[in-house]
């Protein structure tokens, strides 16, 4: 019985620089693995006692942590055996993503705990580029992107995510217009929604 975790970015492709899986407590193996065409991240296998205890992979995975600053890690779900061992890493390394594109989530992200994320870590990277939000997620206009994702995230209620932003509704309202402009989408629309929230998460990861 196993989890595997994920650290990224890890500073080195070299082999050598990666820790023995001796020195992580619990890990049966450890090495490096390629992310992204450039970068480097680095996958642990952590022995577990029980299914419903990952505190063990917890434990490794903020070890690695130190040794790695400004990286993040995740944490795939139990799996006995290694017939899912691809699955385990695209759980990790997709719940590292998570953890390094929301805040909420860092430094170690469990895979069962990411959300929607589980979602939009398994989309192309070219689909935070839809053509939708390209003027939104311009430089300019970085407060009218996240005032769409707080709105969004209150589950479009004004009050909540007024609050949130610490401005008065008719503020949120005049900005929530202006994305309408910048999108042409609808915001009263659920699928308009639906759209705009997932290119503003992926547009992070």
């Amino acid at each position: 019985l196993h989890a595997v975790v994920c650290v990224a970015p890890w500073r080195s492709a070299d082999p050598d620089d990666a820790p023995a899986a001796r020195t992580v407590p619990g890990a049966a193996a450890v090495c490096t693995v390629p992310w992204g065409t450039t970068a480097q991240s680095l996958a642990a296998l952590v022995r577990l006692r029980s299914a419903d205890a990952l505190s063990p992979a917890h434990t490794a995975a903020s070890r690695l942590l130190d040794a790695a600053p400004g990286a993040a890690a995740g944490i795939a779900g139990a799996r006995h055996g290694l017939e899912e061992l691809g699955a385990a890493w695209w759980e990790a390394s997709g719940a590292a993503r998570a953890a390094l594109a929301e805040r909420r989530f860092a430094p170690v992200a469990q895979w069962s705990d990411v959300g929607p994320y589980r979602l939009l870590t398994a989309l192309p990277p070219e689909a935070a580029h839809d053509p939708v939000a390209r003027q939104l997620l311009g430089p300019s206009h970085r407060e009218l992107a996240r005032t769409a994702e707080v709105f969004l995230d209150c589950a479009g209620q004004a009050g909540r995510a007024a609050a949130e932003l610490g401005i008065h509704r008719q503020t949120l309202y005049y900005r929530l217009s202006r994305v309408e402009q910048l999108t042409s989408l609808d915001l009263d629309d659920g699928e308009d929604r639906l759209l705009l929230h997932m290119v503003l998460k992926s547009s992070r990861l």
